[in-house]
């Protein structure tokens, strides 16, 4: 309610027309709120209705509607919707990481080969993959803040050189013998019905949601990412928090690439690209979802899920192999366009 309405209801109490004033300003309020109801809640409509869709679709409803699918999709995806979560912690500041798909890949590709060429203990082979994905992000991080060098082109960089270094540690086999049972075993095992690597995505995803809602320090990442001069007028340590990203990033990155190792029981010489690109979709379509025009946890979680529902009935619907690449490149031009519309709109670089 505007001052000059404020003054008439306030001169005029049980007037008319301060009726009508009263009134006249709460209707944009309520329309307000009713757009920014529809915007938070959008996607996961969509996501419903997708469901519905496939569930009475005839050359799908047999076996899509099923507890089985379900849990083969959750499983499966559960490496994808990591690899998400850590997409968007650069992103937030404004700043891309495009090799973390190959951290995921070096990470698991490492995790196996210290198993399988050195026996190394299962904990400290997990414990060097994952570090090594801090590792790698930390120095992404230093070229971006310190140097002062492009993001999208440092990272394309770093994920072109670990592609390479992936294919020379494997001699472009796949790493099978040696990996100590109790991982794929942990990838397989189910627990309430559901996929234990679906948990571990779930404390991942309560933990990031934390993080970036919750404490002081998300809330200067999103502060960084609308303005990065204002943030540092006013004491955010914008390069250092920036560089922190980067690490956890990196770091989430290695626990993706162990999640994916517990699920499939081996390791290719993959460059990880073919998890990046759903990863990417999902985290855009996530910034359209919950808290529209900011990248956020839960709404990537939902952006994952309508990615992988979409791909998975289009599959079960006889489609064909070239659907799923074309989906998702549609799907992240798309959740490019809206977030950034949406992020102008509310003062925040969505890249």
């Amino acid at each position: 309610m505007s001052l000059a309405n404020t003054e008439h209801v306030e001169t005029a109490p049980g007037d008319g027309a301060g009726g009508s004033a009263l009134d006249s300003t709460t209707a944009p309020e309520r329309s307000s709120r009713v757009k920014g109801f529809a915007e938070r809640n959008a996607l996961l409509a969509l996501l419903l209705a997708v469901i519905a869709f496939f569930a009475v679709y005839p050359d799908s409803s047999a076996t899509f509607f099923t507890t089985q699918n379900a849990s083969v999709l959750l499983g499966n995806q559960s490496v994808v919707a990591l690899l998400a979560l850590a997409v968007i912690l650069p992103l937030v500041t404004g700043y891309f990481d495009f090799s973390l798909g190959a951290i995921a890949a070096t990470s698991s590709v490492l995790t196996a080969g210290l198993m399988s060429f050195h026996a190394l203990p299962l904990g400290l082979a997990i414990a060097a993959g994952v570090g090594t994905g801090a590792v790698i992000g930390g120095v992404n991080g230093l070229l971006v803040t310190r140097f002062g060098l492009n993001s999208f082109v440092t990272t394309l960089g770093m994920a072109t050189l670990l592609g390479g270094l992936i294919q020379w540690y494997t001699g472009g086999q796949t790493i099978l013998a040696g990996i100590d049972p109790a991982l794929p075993r942990f990838g397989g095992a189910t627990w309430l019905g559901l996929p234990r690597v679906v948990f571990v995505v779930l404390l991942a995803t309560v933990a990031l949601w934390y993080l970036l809602s919750q404490t002081p320090f998300g809330r200067s990442l999103y502060a960084i990412g609308s303005n990065p001069r204002s943030a540092r007028l006013v004491g955010v340590r914008v390069d250092r928090s920036v560089w922190t990203t980067f690490v956890l990033a990196g770091a989430l990155a290695g626990v993706t690439g162990v999640l994916q190792l517990a699920r499939t029981g081996s390791a290719t010489a993959d460059n990880g690209t073919s998890l990046l690109f759903p990863a990417l979709a999902a985290a855009f379509l996530g910034a359209t979802a919950v808290v529209p025009g900011f990248f956020n946890a839960v709404g990537t979680i939902i952006g994952v899920l309508f990615v992988s529902v979409a791909v998975s009935g289009l599959t079960l619907s006889g489609a064909s192999a070239w659907a799923s690449p074309v989906f998702n490149g549609a799907a992240l031009l798309v959740a490019v366009g809206l977030s950034h519309y949406l992020g102008r709109h509310r003062g925040v670089r969505t890249g």
